[in-house]
């Protein structure tokens, strides 16, 4: 199966992600594809809903650099004990071009697993601690606008709907199936994972 990084307003980018309940073949070689895009895409994060999977995984490296930094793969990511604030810059790669500033927390507790079943269990802060919740979100269904502020989100509206307006164009020409077709995909993963 061959992943790619799919554009807003596709719905799997609203859809609220299904904790895994095994891990396979097929999901470490999704995985090692999530990883392979995200550095393409010069990422430093991207989730399973962001390559129109619905479960709760995604792959991480604040360096953005295969063989830089420090590679993460979470799956069933939990984020607690939130302390501070700061906000910066965020940007998706399934939002191309749009940015903006989002406040979050500085430190956060995480609680995952790795692709051997071993917990994960640490406190981030910084820029790590930002691309986890930003990347958690996705898992959520939320995306980064909608954390930012009013003003913030109207500065987006006009990129938001060149996006909007290009998805629909593909969907009316039979470039990308109807939003019920996409959904009704979802189900085969679903039943294979969680």
């Amino acid at each position: 199966m061959q992943l790619s990084i799919i554009p807003h307003p596709h719905p799997t980018l609203r859809t609220r992600s299904k904790p895994i309940r095994r891990v396979d073949r097929d999901l470490r070689a999704i995985v090692d594809q999530m990883l392979d895009l995200m550095y393409e895409a010069n990422g430093v994060g991207l989730a399973a809903n962001q390559v129109d999977l619905p479960i709760r995984l995604f792959v991480v490296n604040p360096a953005g650099e295969r063989g830089d930094g420090e590679e993460l793969i979470l799956i069933n990511p939990e984020l607690q004990r939130p302390k501070g604030n700061e906000t910066a810059q965020e940007g998706c790669l399934s939002l191309p071009g749009l940015y903006g500033q989002v406040k979050r927390p500085k430190s956060i507790r995480l609680s995952a697993f790795d692709l051997k079943g071993n917990p994960i269990e640490r406190t981030v802060d910084g820029f790590l601690a930002r691309i986890l919740q930003h990347e958690n979100d996705h898992l959520d269904g939320v995306m980064f606008y909608d954390r930012m502020s009013d003003e913030g989100r109207r500065d987006l509206e006009d990129g938001l709907a060149e996006l909007e307006t290009d998805f629909r164009s593909k969907q009316q020409s039979g470039g990308i199936p109807s939003d019920e077709e996409l959904v009704k995909r979802l189900t085969p993963w679903y039943e294979k994972y969680t």
